[in-house]
């Protein structure tokens, strides 16, 4: 087993079969991100706060009543014998690089990334303001408004390019990496904790990239408990229901009840929660060994029919040129009212109906995903980003612009002062907005966990949806506000504020920031709550199929989770300015690490 490192820390690792790589995967993975997956552990576990105080009590709270890590073990459990084997190696290698760890714990720190990137938020939200304000006002803060998620990914004449958004963390949420042995040589994006290669990678003939497609597939019922039991649609039904105790440093223990109806675990007050990965205690990590192994667009189209969760838009290419768009995961099939609100437990027209909605794939020449409505996704959302930035990218690569150039488009320069005023004035609109008379039954308490605050503040509705709710108020902009405003460059104000791992508390420069939004660098924030950017591209790439030595990528920061390490930040002023590092392919052009040779 040997691991080489680029110039920029990027491990790149070789072994003589698939288990070996497994579990020099893991160990490198504990040695470059070592405290950043053992927070993600205790996340996954509700035992953050033993160790991080009070502050994280809301997660641990909502992880133990979401009963994540008993889904992570039944997933786990669940897995194929290869699956299984592989996934062990990967654990060996993790504890050999002196991180605990279980079989289980990477299913653990995935669904710590993604079980609140569905729409239980939204579903939780429109119900408020079906109560507040009337079932009218819901289509005003429809995220189809200059609000939606920003990720993005495009193919057009033999590459692949993308860029996913998601909260800017410190350390990145992907590691950088290369995995090579004699069944296979893959470089891509994965998260720390997770073996192999999921969402972006490259083996050489095949690349892939993955957008979010904007699917509901996670549902709230509402439940009535009494007595140990549910109400469900053939009567009361017993509930699983038991008490767990959270440690919190500096604090007293705090006893939580865990309680889970036929539909699900309960996870805030009486509603509970349904997700495809616990019905079938499955989160599709049998797709991720056959994923390694692909060197066709059909060979990755066949890996990740056995995903799960999250839904995903999949572009991928090969060498010879063809091209697949899919759509991968499960979505139940249900009521439509389902994918709007929390529905009654006890009607028998809001359960689950037996199988799944079929997944979509076609063959396409050139493509552009971009949380957009589109044919391959609409028939499994509600919620899709506006078309602008789909829209955006094809008039750019219709004039051949570079892609670095494309995944930097923005009509907000940080460097703007005309630009500056315009936001400011913008988050004036929605400061004023907030205090209208008219939408005052939006701050009534809506009842539900801190846990979910982003998804239920009106303050961040309000501004992500501005334009829909000026519109349905029938307001015009400028009665709210007068004058010319705050003055200054959009990017004094708009700077990187990264979400640091608890304890962290790493010294980052000041990075001015272009973009908003609504433009295709999407870099946001939220008008009228902050100017800071939390959300933004999270990595950079592109994937050459004629040569995979001319691919590129990027990530905020660095390839190391240790302040003290030079590659925990230096590729943060690259990514600020919008260049690729190159993905090295020739392994005489690594160095070897002493540590592990």
């Amino acid at each position: 087993m040997k691991l080489y490192r680029d110039s920029y820390g990027i491990p790149h690792l070789r072994a003589g079969s698939v288990l070996d790589l497994a579990f020099l995967q893991g160990r490198v993975t504990a040695l470059d991100r070592g405290r950043q997956i053992s927070v993600e552990k205790r996340r996954s576990e509700g035992r953050l706060a033993e160790v991080a105080g009070i502050d994280e009590l809301p997660w641990d709270r909502f992880a133990r009543r979401v009963r994540l890590d008993d889904t992570a073990r039944r997933c786990y459990e669940n897995l194929d014998i290869s699956t299984q084997e592989w996934v062990a190696a990967y654990t060996d290698g993790v504890r050999a690089g002196g991180v605990e760890w279980h079989p289980w714990s990477s299913y653990g720190v995935f669904l710590v990334q993604q079980i609140l990137f569905g729409t239980v938020g939204n579903k939780m939200w429109r119900a408020h303001v079906e109560r507040t304000l009337g079932p009218a006002a819901v289509s005003w803060f429809a995220v189809e408004g200059p609000g939606g998620s920003g990720s993005n990914a495009w193919t057009n004449g033999g590459e692949i390019a993308g860029d996913p958004h998601r909260l800017i963390e410190l350390p990145g949420v992907y590691q950088q990496i290369r995995l090579a042995c004699p069944s296979f040589d893959v470089a891509g994006l994965t998260f720390p904790g997770v073996p192999g290669v999921q969402h972006f990678g490259h083996t050489g003939s095949v690349a892939w990239a993955i957008t979010n497609a904007m699917a509901d597939y996670q549902d709230l019922f509402i439940e009535e408990l009494r007595d140990g039991s549910a109400r469900g649609p053939d009567g009361w039904e017993p509930v699983d229901a038991h008490q767990e105790t959270i440690l919190v440093r500096d604090s007293e223990p705090v006893v939580v009840d865990v309680v889970e109806t036929a539909r699900g675990p309960v996870v805030d007050g009486a509603l509970s929660m349904r997700t495809p990965a616990r019905v079938a205690f499955d989160l599709g990590f049998d797709a991720l060994l056959p994923l390694l192994h692909a060197t066709t667009v059909d060979d990755v189209a066949d890996a990740l029919s056995r995903w799960v969760e999250p839904v995903n838009s999949v572009l991928t290419s090969d060498s010879t040129g063809r091209t697949l768009q899919l759509t991968v995961g499960r979505v139940p099939q249900r009521d439509e009212r389902n994918r709007l609100v929390p529905v009654p437990a006890w009607e028998a027209r809001y359960q689950w109906e037996p199988g799944w909605e079929p997944m979509y794939r076609s063959p396409v020449t050139s493509a552009v995903n971009a949380n957009d409505r589109r044919p391959d996704t609409e028939p499994y959302g509600v919620d899709f980003a506006p078309p602008g930035r789909a829209d955006r990218i094809r008039h750019l690569l219709s004039h051949g612009v570079p892609h670095e150039l494309i995944h930097m488009d923005t009509d907000v320069p940080s460097d703007s002062d005309q630009a500056g005023q315009r936001m400011a004035r913008q988050a004036a609109v929605a400061r004023a907005v907030c205090g209208l008379p008219e939408l005052q039954p939006l701050f009534a308490p809506s009842g539900h966990d801190p846990i979910f605050a982003p998804w239920t503040d009106p303050r961040g509705r309000i501004g992500v949806a501005l334009d829909g709710v000026l519109d349905g108020l029938g307001l015009d902009p400028a009665t709210l506000v007068s004058g010319p405003g705050e003055t200054g460059a959009w990017g004094d104000r708009h700077l990187l504020h990264p979400i640091q791992l608890p304890g962290l508390d790493a010294d980052v420069p000041p990075v001015r920031l272009s973009g908003s939004a609504a433009c295709v660098l999407n870099t946001a924030s939220v008008p009228g709550v902050s100017d800071l950017c939390w959300r933004g591209p999270v990595a950079r790439y592109v994937w050459d199929l004629a040569d995979r030595s001319r691919s590129r990528w990027i990530v905020p920061f660095g390839a190391s989770g240790d302040p003290e390490s030079p590659h925990f930040l230096d590729q943060l002023p690259l990514w600020a300015a919008g260049s690729l590092i190159p993905l090295v392919t020739d392994w005489d052009r690594l160095s070897p690490d002493g540590t592990l040779s």
